[in-house]
């Protein structure tokens, strides 16, 4: 499963405003066909210089896990083939919506 690439169904893309009023800065989603812990399909968070805007679909690799404590299910962490992505660099850009949750994220 670690090691493998992904295809992420996006449905909150860049700039996606939820019933919170959280409006979503990169392209977020889920794998069809792979389940999390609430029993629904895994969600993804896309990150990727290569991506510049609103995506419909992303394939790419699996570059950490978002462990949450307080929560059923982790959140996967999709990057480009040839991108590597540190701790900080996932931090950054899922803060708006993991600030949240008491969560801690494992690099693939």
């Amino acid at each position: 499963m670690l090691n493998k690439n992904y295809k992420v169904l996006v449905d909150r893309p860049v700039g996606y405003q939820d019933s919170f009023g959280t409006i979503y800065p990169i392209n977020y989603g889920y794998i069809p066909g792979l389940l999390a812990g609430d029993g629904e399909e895994q969600d993804a968070y896309i990150i990727s210089d290569s991506v510049n805007g609103p995506l419909s679909i992303f394939k790419g690799k699996l570059a950490a896990i978002i462990h949450r404590r307080d929560d059923v299910e982790d959140k996967f962490v999709i990057t480009s083939q040839d991108e590597t992505l540190t701790k900080e660099d996932i931090q950054e850009a899922t803060h708006f919506l993991e600030q949240y949750f008491d969560s801690w994220i494992e690099l693939i």
